[in-house]
C-alpha cells in the first residue's frame, strides 16, 4: 500500500468521537468543508514525501482550520501611537456611557420607529434630532451612517443635475479615496469650480453666481492638509452673504465636527458646528467618529425646508442610521448638553490630559518594567483634524534588540498593542492609551521584554 492509499476517508473520520464532539462545537457542514481541506492539504504534502500522520493529528488539524476560520477579524487593539483619532484603529473610542446605551439598544426590541405615545409608527429621525437641536440652535437634523453619505446625500437632493459652486482650494481627497469631485459627480450635481489652487476671493463666488445659475455653494473642509504661503480664502460669513445675495443655499462640509474650542488646549482653532451655523451656512455636514467623539455617523444640520428636501430624497433611506448608531450619538450628545465632553467622551479627555499625569503614568510603567527612558514627544490629533498640530507629551522609549520585530510581536499578542519606532527605540504614548488599559499593557510588556532580555543574553 502506497503512502496516499493510508489516508483515511472523510466518513471514517466523522465516525470518530473527537469528530463527533467537532461537530457539536462547529456545526456539521462546517466540520465537513474544514476536513476536505485538511485531507486535500495532507494529499499534496504526501506527496511531497511526507508520512501520513494518525486519525487523531488529521483531527486537530482540522480543529485548527475551524477555529482560524471563526476567529474574529476585528479585534480590540490597544493605541499607544500617540495619534488621538487613528483612523486605521477606529477612529474615535467611545464613553462608557455611549458603550452602555449602545449595548441596551441591541439588546431585545426598542421603539426605533414606534411612537409610544401615539401607538403607532414613528420615525427613527426623532431620537436625535431634539439633542441636536438644543445643543447647536438648527432648526432640523438627520444622522446617516458616514460624513460621506451625507454630503452624497445633500448634493443629491439638493443638486442634482445642477451647477455646485465650490472652490479649487477646496476639492480635497481624504483617506481611503474619498474625492470632493468624484462624490460631486456620483449625486449627479455638476462641479463649478472657482479661484485659483491657492487663492480664492469673494469675487471669484460673486461672478460664479453672476454668470450661470447654480443650485448652491459648498465649502469643504481642507482635512488633512493646510495651504500656507501665498494664499487668501474669504471668511465663511462672507461667502454666506454672497451666497445668500444670489438666492441660494451656502452648504458647508465641515468634517471635523468639532463642537468645542480646540485652541483651548493649545491647538489651532479648529471651526466648530455652531460657528459654522452662526456664519449664515444652511446646511451643515460633519462627522460622528472624529472630534465629536462619537461613533460612525454623518450628520446633517441646518434650515427646515432644507431638511425636509433632504430627508425625503430615496437615498436617504439607503444611507440612514441604525438603532445602535442613534442610541451612541444620542448618549454623546447628552454629554455636551451637560456640559461634561472633556470628563466622559475619551476624544476630549485625551486632548485635553494634562501633560504632569501624562509624566506620572510614563514614570509608572518605567518603574513597573524596570527598562527604558522618558522623553518629550508629541501626540497627533489626527482623523483629517487639525493637520501638523500637535499637543506636547510624555514617552515611554523602550530599547530593543531588534525594534521593528519588537513592534510585530506586540501585534500578536491576545490584546495587540499597536505603538511605533524612532531611532531603534519602541516609544509608548500614554495619551491615547485608555488608563484602564495600563495594566494590560504593563503585563504583555514584561513578558516580551523578557523574552527580548532572554535573546541578548
Amino acid at each position: 500500500m502506497n503512502e496516499l492509499q493510508k489516508i483515511p476517508a472523510v466518513d471514517s473520520l466523522l465516525n470518530t468521537k473527537p469528530a463527533q464532539n467537532l461537530s457539536d462545537q462547529f456545526g456539521h457542514e462546517l466540520l465537513l468543508q474544514a476536513l476536505r481541506e485538511t485531507l486535500n492539504t495532507l494529499r499534496s504534502e504526501v506527496q511531497s514525501g511526507r508520512v501520513v500522520p494518525p486519525p487523531e493529528e488529521i483531527l486537530s488539524q482540522t480543529e485548527q482550520r475551524l477555529q482560524q476560520w471563526l476567529a474574529p477579524s476585528l479585534k480590540p487593539v490597544i493605541n499607544a501611537t500617540g495619534i488621538i483619532l487613528h483612523t486605521n484603529l477606529g477612529r474615535a473610542p467611545l464613553s462608557q456611557e455611549t458603550l452602555q446605551a449602545m449595548q441596551a439598544a441591541a439588546v431585545g426590541y426598542s421603539n426605533l420607529e414606534f411612537d409610544l405615545e401615539a401607538g403607532k409608527r414613528g420615525k427613527r429621525s426623532l431620537h436625535a434630532e431634539a439633542l441636536l437641536q438644543r445643543l447647536t440652535g438648527a432648526e432640523s437634523a438627520l444622522v446617516v451612517n458616514n460624513n460621506a453619505a451625507a454630503v452624497m446625500l445633500v448634493l443629491s437632493a439638493l443638486a442634482r443635475g445642477k451647477r455646485v459652486i465650490i472652490a479649487h482650494s477646496q476639492l480635497v481627497e481624504i483617506g481611503g479615496g474619498f474625492r470632493v469631485p468624484d462624490v460631486m459627480r456620483q449625486s449627479g450635481a455638476k462641479l463649478a469650480a472657482i479661484g485659483t489652487t491657492n487663492r480664492v476671493h469673494v469675487s471669484d463666488y460673486e461672478r460664479a453666481l453672476q454668470e450661470e445659475s447654480a443650485a448652491l455653494v459648498l465649502t469643504a473642509h481642507h482635512s488633512n492638509f493646510k495651504i500656507i504661503g501665498f494664499t487668501t480664502e474669504p471668511e465663511l460669513s462672507q461667502i454666506a452673504a454672497v451666497t445668500h445675495a444670489a438666492g441660494l443655499p451656502l452648504v458647508n462640509d465641515l468634517g471635523s465636527g468639532a463642537l468645542l474650542d480646540t485652541a483651548v488646549f493649545g491647538l489651532k482653532h479648529e471651526p466648530t458646528v455652531q460657528e459654522a451655523l452662526a456664519a449664515g451656512t444652511d446646511v451643515v455636514c460633519f462627522s460622528g467618529d472624529k472630534l465629536f467623539g462619537g461613533p460612525q455617523a454623518g450628520i446633517i444640520l441646518g434650515r427646515a425646508d432644507l431638511l425636509d428636501k433632504i430627508k425625503r430624497h430615496p437615498l436617504a433611506r439607503a444611507v440612514r442610521a441604525d438603532k445602535l448608531c442613534l442610541a451612541g450619538i444620542s448618549t454623546t450628545l447628552n454629554h455636551y448638553l451637560k456640559g461634561e465632553a472633556t470628563a466622559k467622551i475619551p476624544v476630549w479627555q485625551m486632548i485635553s490630559m494634562d501633560k504632569a499625569f501624562i509624566r506620572q503614568r510614563a514614570e509608572a510603567w518605567l518603574g513597573s518594567l524596570g527598562i527604558g527612558e522618558i522623553i518629550e514627544g508629541k501626540s497627533m490629533v489626527g482623523g483629517g483634524s487639525l493637520p501638523e498640530e500637535s499637543l506636547p507629551t510624555w514617552l515611554l522609549a523602550l530599547p530593543v534588540k531588534k525594534a521593528n520585530q519588537f513592534l510585530s510581536l506586540m501585534r500578536t499578542l491576545p490584546q495587540p498593542i499597536i505603538a511605533r519606532v524612532e531611532n531603534e527605540q519602541v516609544l509608548l504614548d500614554p495619551r491615547t492609551i485608555i488608563p484602564a488599559q495600563d495594566e494590560i499593557v504593563l503585563q504583555s510588556l514584561q513578558e516580551l521584554l523578557s523574552a527580548d532580555s532572554r535573546e541578548r543574553k
